[in-house]
């Protein structure tokens, strides 16, 4: 039990950890890790111990109610956490939510993937529509204009206040990946002796600067700058405050976060590119005021979802993703002359795409495996 948190506890915060906490890290290189690694360390414990207090010992904002804690637990549980560091060490963003909570529940397979596919589709939503925004007011000035002392003392409170709000929405939803584990009520020993070991596998992520994950937020555009790092991190922490009162259904934040930069990514490449050729718009007029129409689609897509909040049926989210995948598809034929530059985006995005789909094939083909290892054969439950 302990040895598969311990695991479970190391995969999980090395690479989701990320999501919340990359952006932070890319903007702060020059402050010393130790630094950085008390504020979110103090963020971590109140957030575990609130939970505790609250939920009277369930830690995981009674996301895991649903999951029978698993008292003589075989060793295959132990293959979850293991794969999952090994595709972290590689660099591969893999959904923990689905690696990991898939084996304690496979039924609950479908309706975490539903849900994930709504996260995705709607971070990438909300974020192409802000960053059109933001890119005309903000961005585009972030990057041809280096940030002066002054402006760095205020971003740098407004970025940390950002932080620590996002981190602490993030720790609600994954803190059931880790702590699935261990028993749903835990005593005051093992809250504190599992605080201290989370405390230290995050140590060992900053003072690693964030491992071979960190990379993926690098190859953003200006992710580094702590007045868009702030931007992102305000985004994505009310993406996770609508998904905490949403559902208790777990879900993957990871595709939620690669769908809030995904959809930045071609909202700032798209703007830039406007600027620098106005001429697009001429050249492109249809597929312009396609574009426009999409927005206000988008917009009506995502009031509806809000309104609906936990009964928002499965075709709904389909059509959802279907608008996200058309108004990044025009998007790209409204800027025809960089349309090279938008290449590149959405060739980054299909490989993060890529990536945690890969992590999903990987969960149900050891959904199987374990299946087999515990009962002996594919079918039937555990």
């Amino acid at each position: 039990m302990w040895l598969g948190f311990i695991l479970a506890g190391y995969a999980v915060v090395g690479n989701d950890s990320i999501q919340t906490l990359g952006t932070f890290l890319s903007s702060n290189e020059e402050k010393p890790w130790w630094v950085l690694w008390l504020f979110a360390g103090g963020i971590l414990a109140f957030t575990l111990l609130w939970g505790w207090h609250t939920y009277d010992g369930d830690v995981s904002y009674g996301r895991l109610a649903k999951y029978a804690f698993v008292e003589d637990m075989p060793w295959p549980y132990l293959l979850p956490p293991l794969v999952l560091m090994i595709l972290t060490r590689t660099g591969i963003p893999v959904s923990t939510s689905f690696l990991v909570l898939t084996f304690f529940k496979p039924k609950g397979l479908y309706d975490m993937t539903m849900k994930s596919i709504l996260g995705y589709a709607l971070a990438f939503c909300v974020a192409i529509l802000v960053w059109q925004l933001i890119t005309r007011l903000f961005d585009k000035k972030f990057i041809n204009n280096p940030i002066t002392p002054g402006e760095k003392r205020t971003w740098t409170v407004l970025q940390w206040a950002s932080t620590g709000f996002l981190w602490g929405q993030w720790l609600i939803q994954d803190f059931a990946n880790i702590y699935v584990y261990l028993p749903r009520a835990l005593t005051l020993t093992e809250i504190l002796v599992s605080l201290g070991i989370l405390l230290t596998m995050l140590a060992i992520i900053f003072y690693s600067k964030g491992g071979n994950i960190q990379k993926i937020v690098k190859q953003k555009t200006n992710t580094t700058d702590i007045r868009s790092a702030t931007i992102v991190d305000f985004n994505y922490g009310l993406i996770l405050l609508f998904f905490k009162e949403f559902s208790q259904v777990p879900m993957s934040t990871t595709w939620v976060f690669l769908g809030l930069l995904a959809g930045r990514e071609i909202a700032i490449r798209y703007r830039l590119e406007l600027d620098k050729e106005p001429s697009d718009l001429a050249r492109a007029k249809s597929f312009h005021y396609a574009g426009l129409g999409m927005n206000v689609v988008l917009l009506a897509l995502i009031g509806y979802v809000v309104y609906l909040r936990d009964k928002v049926p499965d075709e709904i989210i389909v059509v959802m993703a279907v608008a996200m995948i058309a108004r990044a598809a025009i998007a790209y034929y409204e800027t025809i002359p960089g349309r090279l530059n938008i290449k590149d985006a959405f060739r980054d995005i299909g490989r993060d795409l890529a990536k945690v789909s890969f992590g999903l094939a990987v969960s149900i083909a050891l959904v199987f495996v374990m299946r087999f290892l515990i009962t002996g054969s594919f079918a039937g439950g555990f």
